[in-house]
């Protein structure tokens, strides 16, 4: 590529990402902006004081909100990687009558938006008292099957071989599960559990449904709240709320970007 082409494709590169940075950019501005600084439109505060953080905190329980999403996103990504690792393990190492048929309608039912199992979800919660506990917002998003899928596409990169030698050593289906293929998939673990953990954090109508008071709520529900306690909005303190909301998802996105690309193709070519 010649230098004035990769000039323009860097060019390119840095106004789409300031494209899609702009509106956390701009949330960043703004909470730091008094009202009548967001009414005339300005971009920059004239001081950054945190007169906007401080009051986010006096007006809702956030930090028990943030303790409560961290243990249900915690909850939901240690469930789908326990869940989903050992269902593509079965789909890949154990051999059954009737597997790819099963695999092909665990997977379809990727097609089936979530709204149309809310309402049986939340029955279910409902009968076995769930509501308003951690268990009733995490215990329904353990089966994943895109999960699963991605899993399953990593164990199927790891020779037979290794397998019929671990029988030969006298190893059990298990401790070769346990002791072999999940010490390998590290990569592929990750990506999954990165992509639970942020799926998890960013949910709002699930928590919404199964909890009716302040004692497992989670921070989505929160920043909702704090937007319409009043009939006008101080959008300076709903932008300090939503700055400290995304700020341990932005580093989880930082810290492992090169973790997630990595293992989101590990298992594309075999």
């Amino acid at each position: 590529m010649s230098f004035p082409r990769k000039v323009v494709f860097y060019f390119l590169l840095l106004f789409s990402a300031f494209l899609l940075f702009f509106p956390v950019l701009y949330a960043f501005m703004i909470s730091f902006m008094t009202g009548g600084e967001i009414m005339q439109g300005k971009f920059f505060p004239q001081t950054f004081t945190l007169d906007n953080y401080f009051r986010v905190f006096e007006r809702l329980p956030l930090m028990k909100y943030l303790m409560n999403s961290f243990v249900v996103s915690t909850g939901v990504m240690m469930g789908q990687l326990i869940v989903c690792s050992m269902a593509a393990y079965v789909f890949v190492f154990i051999p059954f009558k009737g597997r790819d048929l099963i695999f092909f309608l665990f997977i379809s039912t990727m097609m089936i938006p979530w709204e149309a199992t809310m309402i049986p979800n939340f029955f279910t919660i409902q009968k076995l008292d769930w509501t308003n506990t951690y268990q009733g917002l995490t215990v329904p998003f353990f089966a994943l099957a895109f999960g699963t899928f991605l899993l399953r596409q990593h164990f199927k990169t790891i020779p037979k071989e290794l397998f019929e030698a671990s029988q030969i050593a006298g190893l059990s289906r298990f401790a070769f599960f346990w002791r072999v293929i999940l010490p390998v998939s590290k990569t592929s673990l990750v990506t999954l559990g990165a992509y639970g953990f942020l799926t998890t954090w960013n949910m709002y109508l699930w928590p919404l449904l199964v909890t009716n008071n302040d004692q497992v709520r989670t921070v989505q529900i929160g920043l909702k709240q704090l937007q319409s306690q009043e009939v006008a909005t101080e959008w300076g303190v709903v932008m300090a709320g939503v700055i400290v909301v995304i700020i341990p998802t932005l580093l989880l996105l930082f810290i492992g970007q090169k973790q997630l690309q990595k293992g989101l193709t590990q298992g594309a070519l075999k």
